[in-house]
């Protein structure tokens, strides 16, 4: 066994895993009704899901890094001599499941000496140089290795050296075995369950773990994105937030030349996650009253005419699931979250709107599903909440403020991600996500007022969903430009700010209602001018603009700081440990 150094003091670990410094989320215990409630064939089924996401975490766990599983049998194992430091360790390297993270304050975490983020995580050689990857892409195009250079851009394939050159296998290939003991758990699960087409998507997804063909991805996205009325939630995530080697690409002007003559997109890599939950019926039937008004969303974004939209625009159309719409959405209580979706660095995932757009189940007529995570999103201590506002808010506002309201925005970002362009994101290189979340955000405020005149919202959450927004938008600390999530709201701030959507009054936010959405409307339509023109020297310009961190959003986060002295998180899963053992 590997030997590695500790790079946290005993101290600095003491301080993280107190609960004051330790966020935790709490998901089903093994005595929720909602899990009693279950048939006895989705409790059985219940269990090769949680089978099946653990080994996905041990896959992405090599992804993210290279070293993570070998730190992880060392903490293992000198935890078990009796090691504090070892055991503390441990229990921050479980909550950000790997050795590297950054903490709610953008600080990074290191937990172990001498394994560093890389730009390319694991999907890419550790000594690999942004200079050298470029060169090389750049030498194998002109030698004629075309097909090659392919494998190595796709969002699927980790990337090694082969001689000289570098080799992409995707990674269905390089991960073969874990992969094939997945799609074990997963027809076990679908032998047992209750659902035929739940258990249709578990086969299909359980083909394509066994083979590296993306067209059998596709069908499982396409059968998972069509799920409405299951007992139970099984997802495999794919999301490429993580890799900011590929990203780089568009920075050098004659290598994406040369991609370009061959038609090769350079899409970064996939992180994988897996979430395994039971279905809210009561939270996702609260979800679907917004569906029906997306078609009318559609028509309303800006310069809708000039690309395809996913969402069907014509809002007369008795059928729009059969013939054009295909969004569904479901609430979920959650059981366990692994892999890139249950990472907690810096924040978690509240909700997911997958397939992403690179997706080529996409292409083949398939919609997307929004899943939104019930225990994530709950609010435990109310108190500590009342005494943000106290710090931050204006208290002629605090009658507006309403955490709940908080979900309706997430609803609205979520299915904002439905809307706009489908292609041509990949051309912005490093800030396509910040473009894409920021575009999620602007979408969620920008058609606030409209609902309101549909009927969606009621005049007063109208004032409630503003407010609270506004309110929530700031933060502790500057974040990296690696934290897209996070840099897109320092944009807003400032964007708002500039506009009069908010001010500071005796060092308290207090917000201009009526701007906001005009406001909101505006930044919108930059965003997808952006991403339409596909222009990443424009995004590269918009971003700078507007990602400064201003005084008054050091005085918010100040505050903020005061009020909460939590610098990491960690998910509380006693069903799903019980289902493991």
């Amino acid at each position: 066994m590997q030997k590695f150094e500790f790079n946290l003091s005993m101290e600095e670990l003491e301080k993280r895993t107190h609960k004051d410094y330790l966020i935790t989320k709490k998901f089903l215990k093994s005595d929720a009704p909602e899990y009693l409630n279950l048939a006895e064939g989705d409790k059985k089924a219940l269990k090769h899901l949680c089978n099946a996401a653990q080994i996905l975490e041990k896959i992405n766990m090599q992804i993210d890094c290279k070293h993570n599983l070998e730190v992880k049998e060392f903490l293992e194992e000198e935890a078990k001599k009796g090691n504090k430091q070892a055991k503390l360790t441990k229990i921050l390297f479980d909550a950000q499941k790997g050795v590297n993270a950054i903490d709610t304050m953008s600080n990074p975490i290191r937990l172990i000496k001498g394994i560093d983020q890389k730009l390319g995580k694991g999907v890419y050689p550790e000594d690999l140089s942004k200079e050298e990857f470029h060169a090389v892409l750049i030498r194998m195009l002109k030698d004629g290795k075309v097909d090659e250079v392919r494998n190595i851009l796709t969002q699927r394939s980790i990337v090694i050296r082969a001689a000289e050159d570098l080799a992409g296998i995707d990674y269905i290939d390089y991960f073969s075995e874990d992969f094939a003991k997945m799609a074990d758990e997963l027809e076990k699960a679908s032998d047992v369950s209750t659902n035929a087409d739940f258990n249709e998507y578990l086969r299909l997804q359980a083909k394509a773990l066994r083979v590296a063909d993306p067209m059998l991805d596709a069908y499982a996205d396409k059968k998972w994105a069509s799920l409405q009325d299951t007992p139970l939630e099984f997802t495999i995530t794919r999301e490429n937030y993580e890799d900011e080697m590929t990203g780089t690409i568009v920075e050098n002007e004659e290598l994406s030349k040369l991609l370009e003559e061959h038609n090769i997109s350079p899409i970064p890599k996939d992180f994988l996650g897996g979430r395994v939950g039971i279905i809210n019926k009561k939270g996702t039937e609260a979800l679907m009253a917004i569906k029906k008004y997306l078609p009318v969303l559609a028509k309303n974004m800006p310069y809708a005419d000039e690309y395809e939209q996913t969402i069907k625009t014509d809002e007369n159309d008795s059928s729009l699931d059969e013939e054009g719409i295909s969004q569904t959405m479901v609430d979920v209580d959650m059981v366990m979250a692994s892999g890139d979706v249950g990472e907690y660095r810096g924040g978690i995932t509240l909700a997911e709107n997958l397939p992403n757009s690179d997706k080529l189940s996409l292409a083949i007529g398939g919609g997307r599903r929004n899943v939104y995570h019930r225990q994530i999103r709950f609010i435990s201590d109310k108190k500590k909440l009342q005494e943000r506002l106290d710090a931050i808010l204006d208290k002629e506002q605090h009658k507006y403020y309403l955490d709940e309201a908080d979900h309706w925005f997430t609803i609205g970002h979520e299915n904002a991600h439905s809307l706009g362009p489908k292609e041509g994101n990949e051309k912005l290189g490093k800030y396509r996500n910040i473009i894409e979340e920021n575009k999620a955000d602007m979408g969620a405020l920008a058609f606030v007022d409209l609902l309101t005149e549909l009927g969606m919202y009621t005049q007063e959450q109208r004032l409630q969903i503003i407010v609270t927004t506004i309110a929530d938008n700031f933060l502790k600390s500057k974040p990296t430009m690696s934290q897209a999530h996070r840099v897109r709201t320092v944009m807003q701030n400032k964007y708002f700010a500039d506009r009069g959507a908010y001010e500071l009054i005796d060092g308290k936010i207090h917000v201009n209602i009526d701007k906001v959405v005009p406001i909101a409307k505006e930044m919108l339509s930059e965003i997808i001018r952006i991403q339409i023109d596909g222009d990443f020297n424009k995004a590269e310009k918009y971003v700078s603009d507007n990602f400064v961190w201003t005084d008054n959003m050091e005085i918010i986060a100040q505050k903020l700081q005061k009020v909460s002295k939590a610098l990491n998180g960690t998910l509380e899963t006693e069903l799903a440990d019980k289902l493991l053992q």
